[in-house]
């Protein structure tokens, strides 16, 4: 999604299926827990669920909310997220279909969501058992979130490549109240939460649908996205242990910058079943280009020169698990 609070959600929602199911799950000392009936009886909570709300995220020190309708009927999704300060950002999806919108400047971008991203692409891929071998599960006892009572968790990584986080998640649908990523020193990186929510709302698919449809004098931008490998682009990436790789695609986006027009950006994207880590690269632009690296919560980015390229490195873990995956690029031809 186009903003940034939602893509922690949706990331931890993905999560939630760790945790949705765990309010009702065993003690410790019982029979084993079925963490793929965790994971898929969650994902149906946040995927398939109806609530709307208010999402407030604290990232670095600012904080932003968004409000948010998630609406489903039989298995069409419907999803609007209007962003609540700033510049006036909308976005509508209707199952893999997004749209951005930006009403002040007339400027809507249409693609399609990245399928390999979403849970059961990473359950058909990734056997449950190896999420468990870098995280641990802790119950942290009970607690409540807008109004709600919810089962607070905590997902401990097992090594240092990647954040902790925490979970609240809603005691009867199981839907994700709130999520905290957590350093190394136990600082909270940043948090989403909702301030407000309904749960079990009636279905409004035309809330969505209609300003799809309504995109006369907006200059629509359409991404150009291929999917491809690494190797077939003439490149080697030895994942950091832990990570595989999910998707890789070109792309070529107008984005109005003449000196940029037409060129295409290569991204793959790597992940650990929780948290993802994308490498984009492109062709270096004396004057565009700057190296260096940036954390704005939990979010670590990377930003150097390969010869011609220009390699970028982002992902909500540690700034050394990013430099890994830099130092791991390396181009065969």
């Amino acid at each position: 999604m186009a903003l940034r609070h939602w893509r922690v959600w949706l990331a931890a929602a993905a999560l939630a299926g760790w945790t949705s199911m765990a309010a009702a799950a065993p003690p410790s000392d019982g029979p084993p827990l079925d963490a793929r009936g965790w994971i898929e009886r969650v994902y149906e909570a946040v995927a398939f669920g109806n609530y709307q709300g208010t999402l407030v995220s604290t990232v670095g020190g600012a904080m932003s909310s968004s409000r948010i309708a998630h609406f489903c009927e039989g298995r069409q999704q419907f999803e609007r997220v209007e962003l609540l300060d700033g510049e006036a950002r909308l976005v509508y999806r209707h199952n893999d279909l997004v749209h951005t919108v930006w009403p002040a400047q007339k400027v809507a971008v249409v693609e399609q969501r990245d399928a390999s991203h979403t849970l059961p692409s990473l359950l058909r891929a990734q056997p449950d058992d190896a999420l468990f071998e870098r995280y641990e599960l802790r119950a942290e006892g009970e607690g409540r979130v807008a109004g709600h009572d919810a089962s607070v968790y905590v997902l401990q990584p097992r090594d240092t490549r990647r954040f902790a986080q925490r979970l609240w998640v809603e005691r009867r649908s199981g839907l994700l109240l709130r999520t905290d990523v957590i350093g190394a020193d136990g600082r909270v990186l940043e948090s989403a939460s909702f301030s407000d929510v309904t749960i079990g709302v009636r279905p409004q698919p035309d809330s969505v649908l209609k300003p799809m449809r309504k995109l006369a004098g907006y200059r629509v931008l359409r991404p150009d996205v291929g999917a491809t490998d690494l190797a077939a682009e003439g490149w080697q990436l030895e994942p950091v242990e832990g990570f595989r790789q999910v998707s890789c695609v070109r792309r070529v986006v107008d984005t109005g910058d003449a000196q940029a027009h037409g060129l295409p950006v290569l991204q793959t994207v790597y992940s650990d079943g929780l948290t993802h880590v994308s490498v984009f690269i492109e062709p270096y632009r004396e004057g565009r280009h700057r190296p260096g690296h940036t954390a704005i919560g939990a979010t670590h980015t990377l930003m150097k020169r390969l010869d011609q390229w220009w390699v970028t490195v982002m992902g909500d873990v540690p700034m050394s698990t990013v430099m890994q995956f830099a130092e791991a690029l390396t181009r065969r031809r």
